[in-house]
């Protein structure tokens, strides 16, 4: 589908940001970031530091950076949601309780560190206080209750002020990445497409065995029906996934049944401690 001239060139607000652009200078700002110039064609003529060679380096940097901080923060959970949802949203409400009640059980909570529903999320978190605990390391660890991952954008996403660890990833499957190694679970508010693909790869990785008792929650039993019923009516009578494939993702609409679901698949995996929610 081609977009028409007056899409192309209306201002727009860009996401996560205060500024407006059009479409076309959001492209051209694009080009500008890391991840364009590691997925697209470049000139065969570059500085060696600006060479694919070069860029592995840098990638590895980021891995080596990322994981040091990251291995410190303790049990997370991770909270993805649209950055299009503010303050007003009934979704926005329901993900800072979530968040605070997770925090309470002795979680950490990760996000993207962005706007809407991952600002709600962090200021659960960040308002939140964790159990008291004698345990020097777990107060160490607990302390750090509000993550949040950035990522490089045409234009600079603006990190929400809930943070206690911020960090900014250039790539986007390097912070995909910690988000899957340093979280326990993934709780699916609604959202976009960047929401879609993380709920998808954490489907994909526990289907394929390659990690385990990782519970999958959709909070919004509403706004995620339509999905699960074209799942239910196209994709299994087609036999491109299996009936059993719908049980790796609870839906629900109560914060107390989601933290009850992922406490219970949790306890062999990263885990706080045993706490009850």
């Amino acid at each position: 589908m081609k977009l028409s001239e007056d899409i192309i060139e209306a201002k727009q607000l860009v996401l996560g940001t205060d500024v407006s652009a059009t479409l076309s200078e959001t492209a051209e700002a694009a080009k500008k970031t890391e991840d364009f110039a590691l997925l697209n064609d470049c000139p065969d003529e570059i500085p060696f530091t600006q060479s694919d060679t070069w860029r592995v380096l840098r990638i590895q940097s980021e891995f080596v950076y990322s994981f040091e901080r990251m291995s410190k923060i303790g049990p997370a959970v991770a909270v993805f949601g649209s950055a299009r949802l503010g303050e007003g949203d009934a979704y926005y409400a329901t993900t800072r309780q979530l968040a605070a009640k997770l925090v309470d059980g002795g979680w950490t909570i990760i996000t993207g560190g962005g706007p809407g529903l991952m600002q709600a999320a962090n200021r659960g978190a960040f308002e939140s206080e964790p159990k008291p605990t004698d345990d020097a390391k777990m107060k160490n660890e607990y302390s750090k209750r509000s993550v949040g991952l950035n990522i490089e954008l045409p234009f600079e996403q603006n990190a929400n002020p809930f943070l206690d660890v911020s960090l900014n990833f250039r790539y986007f499957f390097c912070r995909k990445t910690n988000f899957v190694k340093y979280s326990s679970a993934f709780v699916i508010m609604p959202g976009g497409y960047g929401t879609m693909d993380e709920l998808f790869e954490a489907l994909t990785l526990v289907q394929t065995h390659k990690i385990q008792n990782f519970p999958v929650v959709l909070m919004g039993v509403e706004y995620w029906s339509g999905l699960l019923d074209w799942i239910r009516a196209t994709m299994i009578p087609v036999g491109t996934i299996s009936p059993e494939d719908l049980d790796l993702l609870y839906v629900t609409d109560s914060i107390d049944d989601a933290i009850k679901h992922i406490f219970e698949h949790t306890r062999d995996v990263r885990h706080p401690g045993g706490r009850e929610c």
